[in-house]
């Protein structure tokens, strides 16, 4: 399955999907007739996206040719904020992909506006590129390079019979690609911002299995100056989020270093985080296998039995200890993500294969809840417009800052010096 965004199936066992409705409004059916107030949101919302950004823009037609007016043979992807299509673009050639935002779907203009101004204004060799996008009267779509080999949870999660398990080296790249991701969003983007949704649906991955994020709809911008967390509601996919967050709304980076040891452990394990078919024990996945962290001699045992034993056991046990290291209960002990990035590199490195098993709490299982992407609530409207307030001054930040960063790092050397760029700058000096 190619597809850059959630597979259908894993959406259903979610409980995210969006279901063919068939009173939902699809590009053949009429439109619905908009509110005055729907209608100047629209258009505040063009005005939002078109007044500050510098992606390149769509008309809805050209986007409508690309993907032969959405039809069925070119659907790769449906979750609940839409569908997603392969298209090629008439006037160069080019193969991308055509999220279309469900109008009535989970993702609103909020969540439109966020994904494109991080994006147009983020790049790195770990997150997906975004090509463009079109604000056509009440018509969001995004248009991004055209990941061939899906998403990680494609390769791991949802195998069919025919399909070849991935392999312990090609895992091993993914999760330092994941981890290299988050690493220049908390430590090259200023200010930090958090991805708030890393889960295997959105590792997108190339033909070579280089792992990409994607879907920043959610991403907030991180703390600043004497700052400890950001507020807010808590919002993201149940199990990948760190329990702190679900508790009190209160997110950090260190919040992304938890969701990002559920993707490890789902990569060692081959196991879902959260797994209904399986016996009551075993259905939350960080539950199951917290006993086995504190016993280093039985990491083996967590090993994804497709993989048939081929693999470093040193390697494995390092991974193990990773991954128990980010799911610690107390967020403030959890690694930075540039420590997992320095892990993951020299992964198996040990001369003597020895681990170091971190003291932590016991992890309990998270408070189960619903999704809580779904539905508006009293403080929607004000949400929306925080997050644009935000997104929009993250963006005037940060092109200041790159005209002046000097400037920008004597305003809170503290900070910066903290996240340690010019460290993460040296093992990748391609992230910006």
């Amino acid at each position: 399955k190619n597809t850059p965004k959630d597979s259908d199936n894993s959406r259903r066992r979610n409980g995210e999907l969006t279901g063919r409705d068939n009173n939902k409004t699809h590009p053949e059916n009429p439109k619905p007739n908009k509110t005055g107030n729907e209608q100047k949101e629209n258009n505040d919302a063009n005005k939002e996206v078109t007044n500050n950004i510098a992606a390149q823009t769509f008309t809805f037609r050209e986007l409508a040719t690309a993907t032969k007016n959405f039809r069925q043979e070119c659907l790769i992807g449906e979750g609940g904020f839409g569908r997603v299509y392969k298209g090629k673009l008439e006037k160069c050639g080019k193969i991308v992909a055509v999220k279309q935002l469900d109008r009535n779907g989970l993702q609103g203009n909020k969540e439109f506006i966020v994904e494109v101004l991080m994006l147009s204004l983020l790049h790195h060799k770990h997150l997906v590129n975004l090509i463009g996008y079109c604000a056509d009267g009440d018509q969001r779509l995004l248009v991004y390079e055209y990941m061939s080999r899906g998403s990680l949870e494609d390769h791991l999660l949802d195998l069919t019979p025919d399909q070849i398990p991935l392999d312990w080296d090609t895992r091993i790249r993914i999760a330092l690609g994941a981890a290299m991701g988050l690493e220049y969003l908390h430590d090259k983007a200023d200010p930090p911002v958090i991805y708030r949704d890393l889960k295997a649906a959105n590792i997108l991955l190339d033909t070579d299995f280089n792992a990409k994020l994607s879907d920043f709809g959610l991403a907030k911008l991180g703390p600043v100056g004497d700052k400890q967390h950001v507020s807010s509601r808590v919002m993201g996919t149940y199990g990948y989020c760190a329990p702190e967050y679900q508790r009190t709304g209160q997110l950090t980076i260190k919040s992304d270093v938890y969701s990002f040891g559920v993707v490890l452990l789902e990569l060692i394990t081959g196991r879902r985080v959260i797994d209904t078919t399986r016996p009551k024990a075993e259905q939350n996945l960080v539950t199951w296998a917290q006993p086995v962290f504190k016993e280093p001699s039985r990491f083996p045992e967590l090993a994804d039995p497709s993989l048939e034993g081929v693999f470093p056991e040193k390697a494995l046990n390092q991974a193990v200890a990773v991954a128990a290291m980010c799911l610690q209960e107390e967020a403030t002990v959890r690694p930075l993500i540039s420590d997992v990035v320095t892990a993951l590199g020299f992964l198996g490195t040990a001369p003597d294969g020895s681990i170091s098993v971190p003291n932590y709490d016991d992890v309990p299982p998270p408070r189960q809840q619903a999704d809580q992407t779904s539905g508006e609530d009293p403080v929607s409207a004000e949400e929306r417009e925080r997050a644009v307030a935000e997104a929009m001054e993250w963006g005037v930040a940060s092109r200041a800052h790159s005209r002046n960063p000097s400037a920008a790092n004597s305003r809170n050397p503290s900070t910066a010096n903290s996240r340690n760029p010019s460290a993460a700058h040296s093992r990748n000096p391609s992230a910006s």
